[in-house]
């Protein structure tokens, strides 16, 4: 027996001896510690995550709160069922359901029969202030508070905001506070999203960065029960129901949620750094206290922070990179926003339509990390948009021949691969910029989105005059502008950049690897 141990001890000491012998870098511990995915990683990702509930409930929000109210006839001698204008009805000779006028906007303000311009003012105010939010908070360097410090404060002013709607006494107010909630939550997505992707191993990070995403999906089917519970109550309500938990949860991000360590790390901090990683996965503190004596005390890095903004555009790789996923966002942007809204041009329920396409979002969430896991990060981003969009055109083509059944399961099966590109968008992009701009470059490509999505009302619009025609325009323009992704580099596989000369050397040494397969294989 003790012969037979003797070559194992052997063996494990040569090994500790040869992982001793190994120079050590940030990144090699950084991945060796969060191996795993531990209890403590998940519920930090829960965590940051639910700041994508939130989110999602302000986002639509204005679909119960302004709705148009039921009415119904008080003096019958006037009023009669066959009765469908309220506008064209003297005031005395009908009311509104439930009995009080502050159920929805739309009685309070008295806008039943103001112009379409004038009700839909706090939803569009909403959007631009998500615009100019965008552009606003892309000018923030990376540097500048950091990952959970920008949560917390854009989460706060959000659910701050919602809740002083309470106050809003006119239309007016009501679409200036709506324009301050979409300023401050216009970033809360990236935030969110890149904490988590620098806080999990590239093992784990395909399935990791998916947990926002579906607790943001939750967001918007938990608004709807909410909506239910209090529907006899005010409009008010609502926005009460939900700012006060997400005031409450960004209190909790403050106190709980941590760091990023690879931030840390580019700003210096490596001894909090290193704390921030013991906490996420105390199973590795021993080997964690064992390696730092063994990190020199001090890494070289490439610059300051603060200047790699403008390196973003000076680079040449860096600026064509961010163009080139900007055009491919733009196109996702468009299929994802405007789908849904073309959906009406099918003749299909409105209702069902919308909750079924909320629905194909979950499974989404499950096959993303599989595709990422599995395949290259271009093969998938590539296929997903021509399929999505020959599935469109399908859409349009099976309409115009009566199909209306078969042509909404087209739509509901070019909106899933519209999310699924989205989502595989979403981790590549995390890859593809070091973590010294990652917060920049992330904001200007989800304004790709949001300007894709603004495109859709205009083009939904015309299939008023050719029915369903928007479908086959969002299907050429994804294929189209998903043979973009070919000018990007592969980063299946590969750990997170921190400064801007590692993300270079790593493209680099990626490309040469690929090539010399190349020419093995010939």
């Amino acid at each position: 027996m003790a012969d037979s141990s003797a070559p194992l001890l052997t063996h494990l000491e040569d090994d500790e001896e040869e992982n001793t012998s190994q120079p050590l870098n940030f990144d090699k511990i950084f991945e060796q510690s969060l191996s795993g995915f531990g209890l403590s990683q998940f519920l930090q990702a829960i965590l940051v995550g639910i700041a994508l509930t939130f989110d999602s409930q302000q986002i639509f929000i204005t679909v119960f709160t302004d709705a148009y109210p039921t009415w119904h006839c008080v003096d019958h001698t006037v009023c009669t069922p066959a009765t469908t204008d309220v506008c064209k009805l003297p005031r005395s000779v009908w009311e509104w359901d439930d009995g009080f006028k502050g159920k929805s906007v739309i009685s309070e303000f008295d806008l039943e029969c103001s112009s379409s311009f004038l009700r839909g003012l706090p939803t569009s105010a909403f959007y631009i202030g998500s615009i100019v939010g965008g552009v606003f908070m892309a000018m923030i360097p990376d540097g500048f508070l950091g990952r959970k410090q920008l949560l917390f404060y854009t989460t706060l002013a959000m659910s701050l905001t919602g809740i002083s709607i309470f106050l809003s006494t006119s239309i007016w107010s009501y679409a200036l506070l709506k324009f301050a909630i979409g300023v401050a939550r216009s970033q809360t997505g990236t935030y969110a999203f890149n904490l988590i992707g620098e806080r999990v191993s590239t093992e784990w990070r395909p399935r990791a960065t998916m947990i926002p995403f579906t607790l943001s999906v939750l967001g918007f089917m938990s608004l709807s029960g909410i909506s239910f519970l209090v529907r006899h109550a005010s409009w008010r309500a609502i926005y009460l129901c939900t700012s006060v938990p997400a005031a409450i949860h960004s209190i909790c991000i403050y106190f709980f949620a941590l760091e990023s360590p690879r931030w840390l790390r580019v700003q210096g901090n490596y001894a909090e750094a290193f704390e921030v990683l013991k906490r996420i996965s105390p199973g590795k503190r021993g080997y964690l206290e064992s390696v730092s004596s063994r990190l020199p005390s001090k890494e070289t890095l490439e610059q300051s922070p603060s200047s790699s903004i403008m390196d973003l555009f000076v680079r040449r790789w860096a600026f064509r990179r961010t163009v080139v996923v900007m055009i491919i966002m733009f196109g996702l942007g468009m299929m994802y926003y405007g789908v849904p809204l073309a959906v009406r041009d099918i003749k299909v329920n409105m209702y069902l339509s919308e909750a079924l396409n909320a629905m194909v979002e979950l499974p989404t969430f499950v096959i993303t990390p599989i595709l990422l896991e599995k395949f290259n990060r271009r093969s998938s981003v590539l296929v997903n948009c021509l399929v999505g969009g020959a599935l469109g055109v399908f859409c349009f083509v099976l309409t115009l021949l009566g199909r209306t059944n078969m042509a909404f399961v087209f739509e509901l099966c070019s909106f899933f691969c519209a999310r699924i590109g989205f989502n595989l968008m979403a981790v590549y992009m995390i890859e593809m910029f070091p973590t010294c701009v990652r917060n920049f470059a992330t904001t200007m490509l989800r304004l790709a989105v949001v300007v894709g999505g603004a495109c859709c009302p205009i083009i939904a619009s015309v299939g008023r005059n050719v029915p369903s025609i928007s479908f086959a325009v969002f299907g050429f323009v994804v294929s189209g502008l998903g043979f973009f992704v070919l000018l990007l580099p592969e980063t299946r596989g590969s750990s997170l950049c921190d400064t801007m000369d590692e993300q270079e050397q790593s493209d680099q040494c990626r490309s040469g690897v690929s090539s010399r397969l190349k020419r093995i294989k010939i």
